[in-house]
C-alpha cells in the first residue's frame, strides 16, 4: 500500500464527528482528517511491506492521523533496523505537537526494540527531559514507561524524574504521574 492509497482511504473514512471528537480529547491537533483510531489500526494491518521511507513521508505531512500511522508502522518494522529507528524517533521528537502521537511513538513505535537498545533509550530520555520543548520532555518520560515494570530500572527512572519534578506544563505533569504510577 502506497502513500497515495493511504491518503485516499483516510480522506474517504474521515467524518466531521470524528474530527470534533479528536479536537475534544486532543486540543493541540492542528491538521487532521477526522478518522477513527480503529480505521488507522486496520490500515496498519493492511500495509504488508512497510518501509522507513513510507514512515518518514507520513510523518512529514504533519497531519495527526498520518503521524499516528507512522508511529504504529514504525513499531511494526523497528526490529529490522533498531539503530535507524532510534535516529528516526530522535528526529520525530522535535515535531511532536500532541500527547497521542507522543505517547504512541514512545510506546508502540519502539516497544519491540526497547530491550535491544536500553542504554540508548535511557540516554535519549536523559537528554530530552531537559529540552525546552514540552513534547520532548513528555516523550522522554513516556519512553520510560516501557521500563517501569522492571524494578531494576527504578532508580534510573527516579533520577530522570527528579529532573522534571517542578515542571509546570500540564502534559508533562500528567506523564510524571503516569510514570510514577507505573513504578508502583
Amino acid at each position: 500500500m502506497q502513500l497515495v492509497e493511504i491518503r485516499k482511504i483516510l480522506k474517504n473514512k474521515s467524518s466531521k464527528k470524528s474530527k470534533e471528537s479528536t479536537l475534544k480529547f486532543v486540543p493541540t491537533v492542528k491538521k487532521q482528517y477526522g478518522v477513527k483510531i480503529a480505521v488507522l489500526n486496520e490500515l496498519v494491518k493492511q500495509i504488508k511491506e512497510p518501509d522507513f521511507e513510507l514512515i518518514e513521508n507520513l510523518w512529514k505531512s504533519g497531519i495527526f492521523e498520518e503521524r499516528l500511522l507512522a508511529s504504529k508502522i514504525l513499531g511494526k518494522i523497528c526490529k529490522t533496523n533498531p539503530t535507524k529507528t532510534l535516529k528516526i524517533i530522535q528526529k520525530f521528537s522535535k515535531d511532536i505537537s500532541d500527547w497521542v502521537v507522543c505517547d504512541t511513538l514512545a510506546t508502540q513505535g519502539i516497544r519491540s526494540i526497547i530491550n535491544l537498545k536500553q542504554k540508548e533509550f535511557f540516554d535519549l530520555s536523559k537528554k530530552l527531559v531537559k529540552s525546552e520543548n514540552l513534547w520532548q520532555r513528555r516523550f522522554a518520560l513516556v519512553i520510560l514507561i516501557n521500563f517501569a515494570k522492571d524494578k531494576s530500572f527504578k532508580q534510573k527512572i527516579e533520577e530522570i524524574l527528579e529532573e522534571v519534578k517542578d515542571d509546570k506544563e500540564p502534559y508533562v505533569k500528567k506523564a510524571i504521574t503516569w510514570l510514577k504510577n507505573e513504578l508502583k
